[in-house]
């Protein structure tokens, strides 16, 4: 994802008409960071201005006078931001909410200037402000947790990165490289992909200090509470959703099982907070009846993942001892950490152009429920995406999706070593019996899910 990010850094800054750039993002995912090493990369004089610390200047934002702004931020750092070469980097734009509309006016008096942004918490900021956004005016780019391939790369494993990257359904893939693999997964399981942690591991292959990093992220995260609601009670209720991760993580969210003493728009009303802070993904589902997928989408029916899997291990109070000595199964029936490191890789898989999207289909009955762990897209293709426990596992499910909406691939992400083949077989149950799905189902393992969506699309072309 980062390397993504920073391509399309590089092509904003080679825009003609480029617009001032927002990234959004949680809390500690790298924001900040990813534009420095950007500046550096491209050789632009960076001029950086922490809005948190810096509050006054909301009121001078508030002018949308561009002259009088520039005159205040360039006599603050005491740099010439119209200076060609000069990138003018706002960071935590949130802690001043006038400074949101005010990129309108310094892109529209002074377009040369290269303007980028960072902020969390602009979900909570524009619903308590009544300015007009500039819309049309700013670009965004979308930042979650490092991916398991950029944990690859702080690790100095090109030749994996590499075998990764151009892999081909179908291919004779190494034994050797795939246990080897299967063992910085396991070690990513643990230490997740927030950007602290993994350098820490990689500096120090200490996994009681990564442990350290994930303790002191989430006590920061509780420390913004207040900032997402001034109700006592709202806040009390977010916390009660966090400490509920653990046994509500994966599956379809019942509000009973959360509390059975508060409303269940008030749990919801819960969620979104977290939500809008980026630190839960709903997963919807969807009816998978064409493309889009939000078109035939129900958002009174979705689950949950969390932001970072390695985040999820310290509230769930897993330690590397445990998560060591899982076995197969028990990545998926006792902690959920398969389908939790698919989801966080799935939600920004178009690389920062998109906000965070998940979708699953659901088919519920008296006599037998359906469930398919996730569902993309790519072009007009939809492709269901089972995650299993190990190394077998049944695609019922998957089969009756593909039956009743007559889907050509699916994916199954599991243990094995890649395959790809053409499945053929005979439902059975009440709803499908004697019928006959035919289908390519490609077999991936799960460290494949970076490569997700360049292995579907290559698929029947």
């Amino acid at each position: 994802m980062r390397r993504t990010i920073e391509n399309d850094l590089s092509e904003w800054l080679r825009r003609s008409h480029r617009k001032p750039l927002i990234l959004r993002g949680a809390r500690q995912v790298g924001k900040s960071t990813l534009v420095r090493n950007f500046a550096t990369k491209e050789n632009l004089q960076l001029v950086e201005i922490n809005l948190e610390r810096n509050l006054r200047l909301n009121d001078i934002f508030k002018t949308n006078d561009p002259k009088k702004i520039l005159f205040e931020l360039e006599s603050l750092t005491g740099q010439n931001i119209r200076a060609e070469n000069n990138l003018l980097f706002l960071d935590e734009i949130q802690s001043t909410p006038h400074a949101l509309p005010a990129l309108r006016y310094l892109h529209e008096d002074f377009p040369k200037i290269l303007i980028v942004a960072a902020g969390s918490l602009l979900e909570f900021v524009l619903a308590t402000h009544n300015f007009s956004m500039p819309v049309g005016r700013i670009e965004y780019l979308h930042v979650g947790p490092m991916t398991f391939t950029e944990f690859l790369w702080a690790l100095d494993e090109e030749d994996l990165v590499h075998l990764l990257q151009n892999y081909q359904p179908g291919q004779l893939f190494s034994t050797m490289a795939h246990e080897r693999l299967l063992e910085r997964q396991r070690q990513f399981l643990f230490v997740g992909g927030m950007p602290e942690s993994i350098l820490v591991y990689s500096k120090t292959n200490s996994l009681s200090e990564t442990r350290k990093i994930h303790r002191n992220i989430i006590q920061t995260y509780q420390d913004d509470f207040p900032k997402y609601t001034q109700s006592d009670r709202a806040r009390a209720l977010v916390q009660k959703i966090m400490d509920a991760i653990p046994k509500i993580i994966g599956k379809k969210i019942k509000y009973s099982q959360i509390s059975r003493e508060d409303r269940a728009n008030d749990i919801r009303s819960a969620i979104d907070i977290l939500t809008k802070a980026r630190l839960l993904l709903p997963a919807y589902h969807t009816d998978c009846s064409g493309i889009p997928l939000r078109a035939t989408r129900d958002d009174q029916v979705y689950k949950i993942y969390f932001l970072d899997i390695g985040l999820l291990n310290y509230l769930c109070g897993l330690e590397w001892t445990d998560i060591s000595h899982l076995t197969e199964r028990e990545l998926i029936n006792e902690g959920i950490l398969a389908e939790q490191f698919i989801a966080q890789h799935l939600a920004y898989r178009q690389g920062g152009a998109e906000k965070p999207d998940l979708n699953y289909w659901l088919r519920e009955s008296k006599t037998q429920n359906a469930e398919v762990d996730f569902v993309i897209s790519i072009g007009k293709k939809i492709i269901p995406i089972e995650v299993k426990a190990g190394k077998s596992g049944s695609l019922r499910s998957l089969q009756q999706l593909i039956s009743s909406k007559d889907i050509k691939t699916a994916m199954r992400l599991d243990l094995n070593i890649p395959s790809r083949q053409r499945v053929r077989h005979k439902l059975t149950g009440p709803t499908h019996s004697g019928q006959s799905v035919c289908f390519d189902l490609i077999s991936l393992p799960l460290y494949f899910a970076d490569e997700i969506s360049r292995i579907t699309d290559s698929v029947d072309r």
